[in-house]
């Protein structure tokens, strides 16, 4: 459902889309409330209408709000209007770090903590119990002020197909608490995961180190020091 400038979902007035995918379209809004801008997720419909899927991502959305960290985007709320699910989250201005590396090398003095700041904003979330799982440049913003901030923590794994979330027959674990192929996947959220569950929990983020070396080695041969 593509929806108009204008357009109100509750408080908020749709200024104009910001991004489309495959999680839903994605626009800048104004909190007539509190008077400022935010970013709304719209839901797929198939998403939205699947009760069972939906209560268990609104479980995780619920402990994602609780990460409060400078290099994270905010995930302020998860409303509905209408029958319409969406998700209320601070708006990020600037580039993706994906357009930053399209634009050039990235001179190391501004690298170097860039990378700390976005290492440092995955700690905080990994203390959580919470872990990103689609890591990419795409994923990354990097505001006026230069600093970064991870976008959609998890978010795309709330829509994979249902045979991928459903839990091993017979076992008693809660989804929150199950590794990726349940409710983890929803929102990143996994506890404990054992070392035969191969890739998941932090190892799901360590693909940032291969990603950023592609920041400092874009347009040259050379790379990042291992």
């Amino acid at each position: 459902m593509t929806l108009d400038a204008g357009t109100k979902l509750a408080h908020y007035a749709i200024t104009e889309p910001i991004g489309k995918g495959g999680m839903g379209e994605v626009y800048r809004a104004n909190d007539t409330k509190l008077g400022r801008d935010v970013a709304i997720k719209v839901l797929p419909e198939e998403f939205a209408r699947d009760k069972e899927r939906l209560d268990r991502f609104e479980r995780e959305a619920r402990l994602l709000a609780q990460v409060n960290h400078p290099n994270i985007a905010t995930l302020h709320r998860l409303e509905e209007h209408d029958g319409q699910k969406f998700i209320v989250m601070e708006l990020v201005e600037g580039e993706t770090l994906a357009e930053r590396i399209a634009s050039g090398p990235i001179p190391l003095d501004e690298a170097i903590p860039l990378f700390i700041q976005i290492a440092e904003g995955l700690e905080a979330a990994h203390e959580k119990g919470i872990i990103h799982r689609d890591l990419k440049p795409a994923n990354i913003k990097i505001g006026p002020d230069g600093k970064p901030k991870i976008l959609d923590f998890g978010l795309a794994k709330a829509f994979a197909p249902e045979a991928e979330e459903n839990v091993s027959a017979g076992t008693s674990q809660s989804p929150t608490l199950t590794k990726g192929t349940a409710m983890g996947v929803i929102m990143g959220v996994v506890h404990e995961p054992g070392a035969s569950e191969g890739q998941s929990g932090r190892q799901a983020d360590r693909q940032l180190g291969f990603r950023l070396r592609a920041v400092r080695s874009a347009g040259r041969e050379e790379s990042l020091p291992r």
